[in-house]
């Protein structure tokens, strides 16, 4: 994978961080209780998505890990 690429991936990693946590604190009352669930299990599984494509653009950013 190119550097270019594994800045790529990075970058998006970090959006999706910054995007679902502003998502979660921004939920407002109201809602019935079924809503937060659903949107707090949205958020864990992409926070964890996030997190896993920053350990592969990491790993592939780093030199002599480059395969092809």
């Amino acid at each position: 994978m190119s550097r270019r690429v594994s800045g790529f991936l990075l970058a998006l990693a970090a959006f999706m961080v910054f995007e679902w946590i502003n998502l979660g604190f921004n939920l407002v009352d109201g809602h019935p209780t079924s809503f937060y669930v659903v949107h707090g299990i949205l958020i864990a599984v992409n926070i964890i998505l996030a997190l896993v494509l920053a350990v592969v653009a990491i790993r592939s950013w780093k030199p002599g890990s480059r395969r092809g």
